[in-house]
């Protein structure tokens, strides 16, 4: 059974979406997960071959991006859902994109300042923005970390001149690497982002790249095997990859290194210093709530009786288009009672140490009993840890980590 639709795109006010999300449902959450933003800013200065995000490149130049009506549309995107979410603290903030870089430091603080004017932070609230070396500028830099920006990240991909052509990258090694001086200059809590098993690449290559990174000290690294995704150019016009035996190596390599430098795989693709987890990502996968504002952004609200999920207008140009008209929601769904255990496994058994099995029935308003016998059934094939505290992946079922996923794609009624 699909998503259940229960608001059509555009229609009614946030005050009758939240009269239609409080009817009684099928579930029952005891308490409300955490909420975090997410903010996207949807332009680059070009189109990545292998991206498959919400970015486009300006018709005429990144001097035209509209700056102003963005952020007009933007504060007016968090004012329509503050009845979904009213009363409710905010853990982490998240600019991503496209290129949120390529925003002014004046911008920034705009739209910081919004953000704290309509919502409630948390004190020590963990404010990110993604940058890309090709915008990097000391100055820029600067401006985002004094309007509250506490937390950058580099999308670095590789330090390798070739393979950053290969790529389609608008930065090089030098610029590479002056952005990460920018940023330890300004930030003491900063992400590099880099991938392996990129066309063509040696297992000395992808050594070389990662070993640069770690010797930077980054606090946080978030590393990604490069993958064919549908509708990109990469996967229409495929790259020479490396076989799958050369990226298991660097898969083996990066973790061995990453350990003696002292940083803890503790998500899928992340690895952090102690205390430098990315707050954002571990709400993400902990299966708390975010609120998506910006085009094609997306957001799951919890509600006592139901969740419930949104997506934005996705093109630049009409998201701002229904924004002067007050409107941001394309669709409105609710997420399917005999859905929520796959979507849970899917999110938490990307943790290296799994979460509390309370979380379960905290955020899905399930009872554990749902998914019992799935949960047996992964423990019996040596792929999960089960106790009356957490449910968590072993070694094996992190390796083989879709095949315990995909163990709870569906799970009977109690």
């Amino acid at each position: 059974m699909g998503v259940i639709p229960i608001v059509p795109a555009g229609s009614g006010s946030a005050t009758a979406d939240v009269q239609a999300y409080l009817r009684p449902g099928t579930l029952s959450l005891p308490a409300l997960p955490p909420l975090t933003l997410y903010v996207h800013f949807p332009w680059c200065v070009r189109k990545c071959p292998y991206c498959d995000f919400n970015s486009h490149e300006p018709d005429y130049g990144i001097a035209t991006i509209p700056e102003a009506e963005y952020l007009r549309a933007l504060r007016a995107d968090i004012e329509s859902a503050l009845p979904l979410i009213w009363g409710r603290r905010i853990l982490s903030v998240f600019v991503g994109g496209g290129t949120p870089s390529l925003l002014s430091g004046p911008a920034v603080e705009t739209m910081l300042s919004d953000v704290r004017a309509l919502l409630q932070l948390e004190a020590d609230c963990e404010i990110t923005l993604e940058a890309n070396p090709g915008t990097a500028e000391a100055d820029r830099f600067a401006a985002f970390r004094a309007a509250g920006v506490n937390r950058l990240s580099l999308g670095i991909q590789s330090f390798s001149v070739e393979k950053l052509r290969a790529l389609g990258r608008i930065h090089n090694r030098d610029q590479a690497l002056r952005a990460v001086e920018f940023a330890q200059r300004h930030f003491d809590n900063f992400n590099l982002d880099l991938m392996y098993g990129l066309p063509q690449q040696t297992l000395r290559e992808a050594q070389d790249d990662i070993a640069l990174a770690l010797d930077i000290a980054s606090p946080h690294l978030s590393l990604y095997q490069l993958t064919l995704e549908q509708n990109t150019v990469f996967a229409k016009f495929p790259p020479p990859l490396p076989d799958e035996d050369t990226v298991a190596e660097m898969q083996d390599w990066i973790d061995e290194k990453a350990a003696l430098a002292g940083y803890r795989h503790y998500e899928v693709s992340a690895y952090a210093q102690p205390g430098r987890e990315c707050r954002h990502n571990l709400n993400y996968w902990g299966f708390g709530d975010y609120l998506g504002v910006g085009p094609g952004a997306h957001s799951k609200i919890s509600f006592p009786h139901r969740i419930v999920r949104q997506v934005r207008f996705r093109q630049p140009t009409s998201y701002l288009s229904h924004a002067a008209r007050g409107e941001f929601i394309a669709e409105s769904t609710e997420v399917a009672r005999e859905e929520l255990p796959f979507e849970f496994m899917l999110n938490a058994m990307r943790l290296a140490d799994g979460v509390p099995s309370h979380w379960f029935t905290e955020r899905t308003g399930l009872p554990p009993t749902v998914i019992q016998a799935r949960l047996n059934a992964a423990e019996a094939r040596g792929l999960l840890t089960v106790d009356h505290q957490r449910w968590a992946p072993t070694a094996l079922g992190w390796r083989f980590l879709s095949d315990l996923q995909s163990g709870f794609l569906s799970s009977p009624r109690p």
